[in-house]
């Protein structure tokens, strides 16, 4: 087990009580017409200041990092508080949302599939045990973007670790719990 620390600012490992949401993690999603690419929305407690403070820190250094880029062909770079970042204020852009209460989230994607393994490291292959609601930490990387016109910081997504079930996010329960009460239906 290797104790070095991560070498990389960019980079950024949440803590365990983050959930995911709009879990697209097993076949990629066009996104309004786009290329199809794995995603997920990362909901973060408040509570948890460890990962916002992370997150926080990795945007500063994806914006250090990217100034040439945020600067294209304009005379000076844009400060970083009028450029689209990735972390924002579910209280805000989610009021009617519990599951968004009390917690910032960001919206993370990759062209590959990130890799998604249990609490103990070991790969999981069964799309079930992977929804929207389940709590796990995430892999993700921070950099600069300058496309058509539209400047920011994005997040990039690494991969995923799941720790604990949670309820289910998209309405629908699992087979599972629906059936967990019913042992007796033949006696």
């Amino acid at each position: 087990m290797s104790n070095v620390k991560n070498a990389n600012p960019m980079k950024v490992i949440t803590g365990p009580e983050t959930r995911w949401s709009y879990a697209n993690v097993w076949e990629p999603k066009s996104i309004n017409g786009g290329t199809p690419k794995y995603s997920v929305s990362l909901i973060i407690p408040k509570s948890d200041t460890n990962t916002v403070s992370k997150i926080t820190a990795a945007i500063e250094a994806a914006y250090q990092e990217g100034e040439s880029k945020l600067k294209g062909t304009g005379k000076s770079v844009p400060a970083l508080s009028v450029l689209k970042t990735p972390l924002r204020d579910g209280d805000t852009e989610r009021p009617d949302d519990p599951a968004y209460e009390n917690c910032y989230f960001l919206n993370a994607n990759s062209n590959t599939a990130p890799g998604i393994v249990d609490g103990n490291r070991q790969e999981i292959s069964d799309r079930s045990e992977v929804y929207s609601g389940v709590y796990g930490r995430a892999s993700i990387n921070f950099y600069a973007f300058n496309t058509n016109g539209n400047k920011g910081i994005a997040c990039h997504l690494n991969n995923l670790q799941k720790i604990k079930d949670g309820e289910n996010l998209g309405g629908k329960a699992r087979a599972e719990d629906d059936f967990a009460d019913e042992d007796d239906f033949l006696a």
